[in-house]
């Protein structure tokens, strides 16, 4: 199982409204959208890339990967993403990362996978330390099986909307980013702009 089996979605569908409002994925970090920051850190682990966006999708789509809005109405969160992505995705798993978090680790598909194949997991959820040094999750950086499309399909349907009560649904392992060598803000994120500016002066 390499990465050509792997499908991965960035997901830049939220309303941004910590951002007053803004679309995140298309904030400069660095003179550079956030969203081909993850692209581009994304592309080499796994075979295809697509992103999950609900507005400005040409803007999106000059990045050359396809380009998917929600299948669920009024931005019904990340896990709209991920069954947009289990909908189109062609591979046997499909690994999730947000549009806000460009420092992400360059092993990050490798290390889910391996955890996933050494515990039976359908899912393999990273966990990082936060800025106050806590080992936590991090739910939207997941690898996911295809076959858990009609889970998620009932789950979403039925009104839920949060990660971790679906996840709980399934065989997960928490994989932790905090060996010796691991950035501790790797999975950092930039929610307003004043903490993409102070992301931009690490």
């Amino acid at each position: 199982m390499g990465q050509d089996d792997i499908t991965g979605v960035i997901l830049a569908g939220g309303r941004g409204s910590r951002m007053g409002g803004v679309d995140k994925g298309l904030q400069n970090f660095n003179g550079v959208p956030l969203a081909v920051h993850a692209l581009l850190r994304l592309q080499p682990q796994v075979g295809d890339v697509m992103v999950n966006a609900n507005r400005n999708l040409a803007a999106y789509e000059s990045f050359g990967v396809p380009v998917w809005p929600d299948a669920l109405a009024d931005y019904a969160g990340p896990l709209a993403g991920f069954l947009t992505g289990l909908e189109r995705c062609e591979t046997t798993w499909l690994v999730t990362v947000p549009c806000d978090t460009p420092l992400f680790p360059t092993d990050l598909v490798e290390r889910l996978l391996a955890a996933a194949q050494a515990q039976d997991a359908e899912i393999a959820m990273a966990s990082a330390p936060e800025q106050d040094g806590q080992l936590r999750p991090q739910p939207v950086f997941c690898l996911l099986r295809r076959d858990l499309l009609e889970s998620l399909v009932r789950f979403t349907h039925g009104g839920g909307r949060k990660i971790d009560a679906w996840t709980a649904q399934h065989r997960t392992v928490d994989v932790p980013f905090d060996a010796p060598g691991d950035d501790p803000r790797a999975f950092f994120n930039a929610n307003t702009l004043a903490e993409l500016r102070a992301l931009e002066q690490r």
